[in-house]
């Protein structure tokens, strides 16, 4: 399986705008409607699988593999099909997660179908459908894989115990990405980030969702069950950076091009990003620091009253299957959520491809993984609270 992945995928991870255009669709996710909250025994819907070979799938874009000869087919979306006979509408839908809430909620909110039986939307947008009960439970009987070989610090997130609604479809780490050349010395903690040789060259994250764990995690905060005292504590360190000019700018995923200008020596950064930046410049490093950092997913669901659920779960389980996922792997980059894929690309007789299984951004190592958790999410109570502060300080 050669290597193919050509450009990195447009910012899923940093487009959130806590507040913004979203804020009355914010205000409903904390179930402050309480018409939008779904029932268990009113999500699910006829199930036409069985007689209707297909399904509808609504993805971000770059973000499975593709031909290189034609950029229409999928390599393994294709023998898919072939292999099960059901045929899959792949839709490159979704740029951003709040407003692709905004496209889908309304038939949600109005117990009524949303045309799609499989959905990627990044953890905290889907601690946000669980909590109004927007999704159903998989039928683990029918994923024998998911079961066997998914990552066991992706399992059970705080959100959904189990993975019973969601199955990661890739992962990444937010970490801290700099220029070892230019600035001469390596980075181990998020504390040399305010090193005075960093003084308006360091830029963070502007989405309150994705920066403020390793922020925390500096204090030595386990993540996985923070509280507010610690959210505000991180912003009064983060507001006296910015008072003294340490902090350049807050930036979405653009903070690649500032570090490849070299405009900026250090950030706050995605793995996956990061792979794409040293195939040009073998310079940048990303680093987990040693006091650790956040490990996210972004998750297949099923939406309520999907009509093709079953057969969604087969999809669901074909990716999860060693070769099936090595092969994803080669092109996304990003944290594969099924470890065994590293003995497939191993193996791979192409020294391109194999390599990748030594790469720690996309097969932690023993170390890093220790140092990785799952945060637990914002909740609806806290988000309006912690967004106001926050977007305040990141000039949002």
């Amino acid at each position: 399986m050669p290597v193919n992945r050509k450009t990195s995928p447009p910012s899923r991870r940093s487009l959130l705008r806590a507040l913004g255009g979203g804020a009355a669709l914010g205000a409903l996710a904390g179930c402050g409607v309480p018409a939008a909250y779904v029932a268990p025994g009113d999500r699910a819907g006829a199930d036409v699988s069985a007689s209707d070979k297909r399904l509808t799938w609504a993805n971000w874009p770059l973000y499975i593999d593709t031909d290189d000869e034609d950029t229409t087919r999928r390599p393994t979306l294709d023998a898919f099909g072939k292999r099960t006979g059901i045929s899959v509408d792949y839709i490159e839908e979704i740029n951003d997660n709040d407003e692709f809430f905004g496209k889908i909620s309304p038939s949600l909110m109005n117990h009524q179908r949303t045309g799609r039986d499989l959905v990627v939307i990044s953890d905290w947008m889907c601690a946000r459908f669980v909590r109004l009960g927007w999704v159903q439970e998989m039928d683990r009987s029918r994923q024998p894989n998911v079961t066997k070989y998914l990552d066991p610090l992706l399992r059970s997130p705080a959100f959904d115990p189990g993975r019973k609604s969601s199955v990661p479809w890739q992962s990444g780490i937010t970490g801290i990405a700099y220029n070892r050349r230019r600035l001469g010395r390596e980075i181990r903690h998020v504390s040399d980030l305010w090193a005075d040789d960093l003084k308006g060259r360091v830029t963070l994250l502007s989405g309150l969702d994705e920066a403020f764990a390793l922020l925390m995690q500096a204090d030595g905060v386990d993540i996985t069950k923070w509280r507010a005292d610690d959210f505000h504590r991180v912003c009064d360190r983060v507001e006296k950076q910015v008072r003294r000019g340490q902090i350049r700018r807050f930036t979405g995923n653009d903070y690649i091009k500032d570090l490849a200008s070299g405009d900026v020596l250090a950030c706050q950064a995605y793995s996956g990003d990061v792979i794409q930046l040293q195939a040009d410049n073998p310079d940048i490093r990303f680093v987990v620091p040693e006091e650790g950092a956040e490990l996210w997913a972004e998750s297949l669901m099923i939406p309520n009253l999907a009509r093709h659920k079953a057969n969604a779960e087969k999809l669901v389980d074909y990716y999860y299957e060693p070769e099936v996922a090595a092969e994803l792997a080669a092109w996304v980059n990003y944290v594969c959520p099924v470890p065994a894929a590293q003995d497939v690309l191993a193996s791979s007789k192409d020294k391109d491809t194999a390599a990748l299984a030594e790469d720690p951004l996309i097969f932690p190592d023993a170390t890093m993984r220790r140092r990785l958790a799952i945060a637990r999410d914002i909740t609806a109570g806290e988000r309006t609270e912690f967004a106001k502060r926050w977007n305040a300080i990141a000039g949002l």
